[in-house]
């Protein structure tokens, strides 16, 4: 059975591990302020440990702690995001992602047109990460290139300081920057800095080869069986699908409306379980959280609902906003019951939000087409690639309920995926909390 313990990230107070294989494997991860890379890195370590059947360590750690952690021997491997071959004193694994480093400056101010304009005075990366990693290769054509390397620091801070004119540029993977530029509509990317980086797991220079071989049998595996690809997806996919009018518009909305409406959509959330964030997403998506919405095709309320699924859920005024989304939190309860139970979170609500936008049938269609591929009718980063077909003959002929505006159902749960993230965020917990609509969100929605 896995063990799970979090420690402190002070390399130099731990002694020396034991042998790796001698029954915990302790492993460097980012740390929790990270995001999306420090939960995609304990999840992938979390797998390595049931491949290895072995006990997991964490040590949480800033980025640039984790060099002297592997060549100090106080921790077997790091599952931190490395900018493989680039070190002569470190050894990496099998890359698992490939992403472009970024030069990204504030939009308000005169852009550099190339890295030998850049100095320490305008330029500012992250110490230890994967850009200052590539800022260094790119030292080697450009000798001039200087930068100030920040400690315990994370992208999004660091980013938020260039929106807000603190920093003038900054380094950052497109993942980042495709983030915070939700946030900060005045951020732009000038150039990338160098060659994509191939980021790997990285190991002390005299690591054990046996560890490095089962490390990388490991990640074969998981590519192999599309586990990585999904992963990929379940914290990166939905970056990139709002542009910058819809995010300063929903921020915008999440100061202004989303009060007036809050406690009906925690009071949905106390019924059904869910968080009440991601039922106020789906609202959103639907009718930007308007009460009196109402399609061509007669889909009416703030959780959009047909006649059919109103009568389904005893609603006698879709326009009743308190009515509605406790009917619509409902009937999104009463489509993930009906989802296999072996189908686990997130993807069982991905897969119901789905069936929520085009019906349950044509998600199964969906599925269905997914298996005949020998894909993974379980993960909704498989099944949405089928769902975009559902709209071409030769595709919706061969399955039971036809036709299907499967594309719209993809960017509606893509959406949703986006505006979630951002509520997590913009109302973290379950404490209120009111984002600043900066100026260069209010400027962006004054011109439309």
């Amino acid at each position: 059975m896995l063990g799970w313990l979090l420690a402190g990230c002070n390399p130099s107070s731990a002694p020396p591990p034991p042998a790796w294989n001698a029954g915990k494997l302790i492993v460097a991860v980012p740390e929790a302020a990270q995001g999306a890379e420090a939960e995609l890195a304990k999840e992938l370590v979390q797998l390595l440990g049931k491949f290895l059947h072995t006990q997991i360590e964490l040590l949480p750690m800033p980025a640039e702690n984790i060099s002297a952690a592997l060549q100090g021997h106080k921790v077997h491997l790091a599952a931190a995001p490395l900018r493989s071959k680039t070190s002569t004193t470190l050894r990496f694994g099998t890359p698992y992602q490939t992403v472009r480093e970024q030069l990204v400056c504030n939009s308000d101010n005169p852009l550099p047109k190339t890295l030998a304009e850049l100095t320490a005075a305008n330029l500012t990366a992250i110490a230890g990460s994967a850009q200052e990693m590539a800022l260094h290769e790119a030292q080697k054509n450009f000798p001039t290139l200087q930068w100030q390397a920040r400690s315990k620091l994370t992208a999004d801070k660091l980013l938020t300081e260039v929106a807000e004119g603190k920093v003038a540029c900054a380094t950052a993977n497109e993942l980042q920057f495709a983030d915070a530029r939700n946030y900060h509509p005045n951020l732009t990317v000038v150039l990338d800095i160098a060659p994509p980086s191939k980021l790997a797991w990285g190991f002390p220079s005299d690591a054990d080869t046996d560890l490095l071989k089962q490390v990388d049998k490991f990640f074969t595996d998981i590519q192999k069986n599309r586990t990585l690809p999904r992963l990929l997806d379940r914290y990166y996919g939905h970056h990139n699908r709002l542009d910058k009018l819809d995010a300063a518009a929903f921020i915008q909305a999440t100061n202004t409306v989303l009060p007036h409406y809050r406690e009906m959509f925690e009071e949905a959330a106390d019924i059904t379980g869910d968080d009440w964030r991601l039922l106020a997403a789906l609202a959103y998506q639907e009718s930007q959280w308007d009460p009196l919405a109402t399609s061509y095709t007669n889909v009416r309320g703030m959780m959009m609902l047909t006649e059919d699924t109103a009568d389904r859920m005893n609603l006698s005024n879709r326009l009743d906003a308190r009515e509605n989304i406790l009917a619509g939190a409902k009937y999104l309860v009463v489509i993930k019951e009906s989802i296999p139970e072996r189908i686990q979170e997130p993807d069982r609500t991905w897969l119901a939000l789905a069936a929520y936008n085009q019906g349950f049938g044509h998600m199964e269609d969906a599925r269905v087409l997914t298996s005949r591929a020998k894909q993974n009718a379980d993960s909704w980063s498989d099944v949405k690639k089928w769902m975009l077909r559902l709209n071409q003959p030769e595709v919706y002929i061969t399955v039971k309920h036809g036709y299907a505006r499967g594309g719209e159902a993809v960017v509606l749960v893509e959406n949703i995926r986006s505006y979630y993230e951002m509520l997590k965020r913009l109302e973290p917990d379950e404490v209120s909390t009111s984002y600043k609509l900066t100026k260069p969100l209010r400027k962006l929605l004054r011109k439309h």
